[in-house]
């Protein structure tokens, strides 16, 4: 498959060589491409590595903004012993180890220890655990990196006996500054239009440029020296990027999946399903959602909406993926077209509140409690109930909400869609049940 990519002469000359990220990885703090607000001059954690007085920290990023490498730089600025390992591959026998050697070299020599612990998220609790005495004592000074969202992966001891530093993902600039030094490296040059390819494909990610530039500059090496890398020779070298979904972006995600549909955006909507279905989201959770906001924000504006969300989800039940994708499609295109209302929403809400905190008993009228017992006539127990069936109309005006609440509306019917025949059935039976304008919730 690699020759489909490029190659076998250049993929024996990659071979033959470290990964030009790795020949590139700065030396000095100056050298740091991108995280000026944390490694710039008189930024803390700058001025914390250059004096050696660093903590236990957790850095946060994305792939290929620089954690490692501001990790590792860590490491020429230390008198500390700068221990790696990667929660990858790493056991709890890995880390105790660590934490022994660590006893060892603070009681023989009075050095401390820094242990630099890759992808950290990767560690379960009790190995997360197991550092977590090291790290309160300060035993040992902790450097974890990770890609996902450290307040849902790592322990809460963990992450409150450390300082949180977030990355951010390389801006345009950044990037292009790294492929100049990838060229430079390289003694190549490129086309604008193949630096700009390489540039807009990289989404960010500092590694996948020189990455996916080293390609490019071996497929170049083949017509000219020195190379020059074309168009053709980025394309060439830009393999599909794997999509990054975190469970941070899990719930971010499905925020803007729901967001759409309530926003009547039919395209959006399904851009997000896609999103998620291409990640490996569970169809079962994107279909429960479609449920609840069937309710939540279509109500009684299309009734339908819900029974199309329900057969959705026991499609995703009976059929399963990648079949369900369908039933799935149609849902998101039914729910995000119907007409919005969020009256059945706030109805609950409303009466739940008044069920909660109004003053009263909320007692239960006479003419409305079971009279079905012997002696609870004489109680009064239904006495005076109307039977709505026995009049023409199919409906007898009585009172049916506790004393206290007479005359209180929890059910506002909008405009919108079915729920305007709604609000005319209502305005029948009570002439201050007309449809109100809508006051959706944003």
């Amino acid at each position: 498959m690699a020759d489909d990519l490029f190659s076998s002469a250049a993929q024996q000359r990659l071979e033959r060589k470290a990964p030009l990220a790795a020949r590139l990885r700065p030396r000095h703090l100056d050298e740091v491409v991108g995280q000026q607000h944390l490694v710039g001059a008189g930024k803390p954690l700058r001025a914390l590595i250059e004096t050696d007085r660093l903590s236990s920290v957790i850095f946060w990023g994305p792939p290929g903004t620089g954690k490692t490498t501001i990790s590792e730089l860590i490491a020429h600025f230390t008198e500390k012993t700068f221990e790696k390992l990667s929660a990858v591959s790493a056991s709890v026998k890995d880390v105790r180890e660590v934490i022994a050697k660590a006893e060892q070299r603070l009681g023989e020599r009075g050095q401390g220890t820094i242990l630099f612990l890759d992808e950290v998220h990767r560690f379960n609790k009790s190995q997360q655990d197991a550092l977590l005495p090291s790290v309160e004592s300060g035993l040992i000074v902790l450097i974890g990196a990770t890609t996902e969202n450290p307040y849902f992966e790592v322990n809460p001891p963990l992450l409150s006996r450390s300082t949180l530093f977030r990355l951010e993902s390389l801006d345009r600039d950044a990037v292009t500054e790294l492929c100049h030094r990838g060229l430079k490296a390289e003694g190549a040059t490129a086309d604008p239009e193949a630096i700009d390819h390489l540039v807009d494909r990289a989404g960010g990610d500092g590694r996948h440029i020189l990455t996916s530039l080293e390609v490019a500059i071996a497929l170049a090496i083949d017509r000219s020296q020195p190379p020059v890398v074309s168009l053709d020779d980025a394309e060439a070298a830009l393999g599909a990027k794997a999509l990054r979904y975190g469970r941070d972006e899990h719930y971010d995600v499905i925020s803007a999946f729901i967001k759409s549909i309530r926003g009547s955006d039919v395209d959006a909507g399904l851009y997000w399903l896609a999103r998620m279905l291409e990640a490996g989201e569970d169809a079962r959770f994107i279909a429960r959602r479609l449920v609840i906001l069937a309710s939540e924000d279509i109500g009684m504006a299309d009734p339908m909406s819900l029974l199309v969300a329900d057969a959705a989800a026991r499609a995703v039940e009976f059929v399963g993926l990648p079949e369900a994708q369908l039933n799935l499609s149609q849902a998101v295109i039914h729910l995000a077209s119907a007409p919005k209302s969020n009256r059945a929403t706030s109805a609950i809400f409303a009466a739940r509140k008044a069920a909660a905190e109004e003053a009263g008993e909320g007692a239960v009228p006479a003419p409305l409690r079971d009279g079905h017992y012997q002696g609870a006539a004489s109680l009064g127990h239904g006495v005076g109930y109307n039977y709505p069936h026995d009049d023409p109309r199919g409906w007898v005006p009585q009172q049916y909400l506790p004393d206290e609440l007479v005359g209180t509306r929890f059910y506002e019917p909008t405009p919108h869609g079915f729920e305007a025949e709604v609000a005319e059935r209502l305005a029948k039976l009570d002439p201050g049940a007309a449809p109100t304008e809508d006051t959706r919730s944003e």
